[in-house]
């Protein structure tokens, strides 16, 4: 699988950033580790999880995921060989400091963690989301202390605008401590204009790595979604159907019909290789439910289109300044 250095850290990842949202919710333990074998059997190394997967689900109180994968890790004594992406942030209990980037939140949260996953490290730490009420010195400097720690390798935001990541390099730069080596930003076909807008040239400029989410449009890009038809009953067609089922989402759908067409690939390898070859891209995070899922999310790594199928997708996809 194609490789990349995630931002200007030693860090070598795979190209295609497995998304661990599903484990534990929509995938139970078995197919979940079925997935998790044949990734790591086509040499991905990279494995996305928060503390909130998935939370959000009824009967679950959040941990569901890093469980998932603590398990796994622990049945394969795999752990050197993967590396694990895993967020703080969102709300973990009732309780008034139970969310949030303040150091007390942070460093309870990587306790919880580090117990789910049955390691005592995560490669990368990232800040889930944004969080003005907490001043960004203190935020950064318990970031900073977990990796003099060792319980951290390095630490990455999701989420954040570009000035507040802007603000956050300037402080850790200025104070000597640990930054934001990653961000995770939505970004896909039909969602372009937030990250190109500001994210994309800051981050070209600041060698910060890019590890989109919602590289698939939650599904849309893989044309499941079509006008006029029922659809999928999934934990997720709510979403796609508010946020991209619109003229534009499907111009953009009927862009990525034709280059698929055109090259012999499916929708979603078409959507996915495109982003994959994004300036600054390091690696897009993708979820699959099954082994054939997966392997056409890899197939979308090792596509490369030429010229003219870019160029088709970028017409269909543009955004312009209000």
């Amino acid at each position: 699988m194609l490789i990349r250095k995630l931002g200007r850290t030693g860090l070598r990842v795979s190209a295609l950033c497995l998304g661990g949202n599903t484990f534990g919710w929509t995938t139970d333990q078995k197919a979940s580790e079925a997935v998790l074998d044949a990734y790591v059997e086509a040499a991905g190394n990279f494995i996305d999880t928060a503390d909130i997967y998935s939370r959000w689900a009824p009967g679950n109180k959040g941990g569901e995921s890093e469980n998932a994968l603590g398990i796994w890790m622990t049945a394969r004594k795999n752990r050197h060989t993967v590396l694990i992406a895993t967020k703080v942030m969102g709300p973990m209990g009732p309780g008034p400091n139970d969310t949030g980037l303040s150091r007390q939140h942070i460093v309870e949260g990587v306790e919880a963690s580090l117990r789910r996953l049955q390691t005592d490290y995560i490669d990368l730490y990232q800040a889930h989301w944004d969080d003005r009420d907490t001043p960004l010195e203190e935020t950064l400097r318990a970031f900073d202390d977990l990796v003099r720690m060792g319980k951290v390798r390095y630490t990455g935001a999701s989420n954040h605008h570009a000035w507040r990541l802007t603000r956050a390099l300037w402080e850790s730069d200025k104070r000597g401590y640990v930054r934001y080596e990653s961000i995770q930003p939505k970004y896909n076909l039909v969602f372009r204009d937030e990250y190109e807008r500001e994210l994309e040239p800051l981050c070209l400029e600041q060698g910060v790595g890019v590890i989109p989410y919602s590289s698939l449009g939650s599904g849309f890009l893989s044309g499941k979604y079509r006008p006029g038809a029922d659809l999928p009953k999934t934990a997720r067609a709510v979403n796609v159907q508010n946020g991209y089922m619109n003229d534009r989402g499907f111009a953009v759908l009927a862009a990525v019909d034709k280059v698929a067409g055109k090259v012999g690939a499916t929708p979603a390898q078409v959507a996915l290789s495109w982003l994959t070859h994004r300036p600054g891209i390091t690696a897009p995070i993708a979820s699959a439910t099954s082994v054939a899922q997966l392997k056409e999310l890899i197939g979308g790594i090792e596509l490369k289109l030429d010229e003219e199928a870019t160029a088709t997708l970028d017409s269909a996809s543009a955004w312009q300044e209000a």
